[in-house]
């Protein structure tokens, strides 16, 4: 998204659960990786209105991958009726 170099991961944020973490590394290291860009980016304009609207429209896709994921993961871990 950005060249800037990637800020370490806000440590006030709530931690997973090491068994979470796990399970979930490939998310997690994305939302870090975004997190980082948006700190970089703070207060700065560093996008375009067009590449702003690009970037909206990625991360409306991600998010709605992200949404389905999370609906997979709730339905494996429902109790059988």
């Amino acid at each position: 998204m950005t060249d800037s170099p990637a800020v370490a991961p806000h440590q006030g944020a709530r931690p997973a659960t090491g068994r979470e973490r796990r399970r979930h590394h490939h998310l997690r290291d994305l939302i870090d990786e975004m997190l980082a860009s948006v700190r970089a980016a703070a207060n700065r304009d560093l996008f375009s209105p067009e590449e702003r609207t690009d970037a909206e429209q990625q991360l409306a896709a991600i998010m709605t991958r992200v949404r389905a994921e999370a609906m997979k993961v709730a339905d494996e871990q429902k109790p059988a009726a």
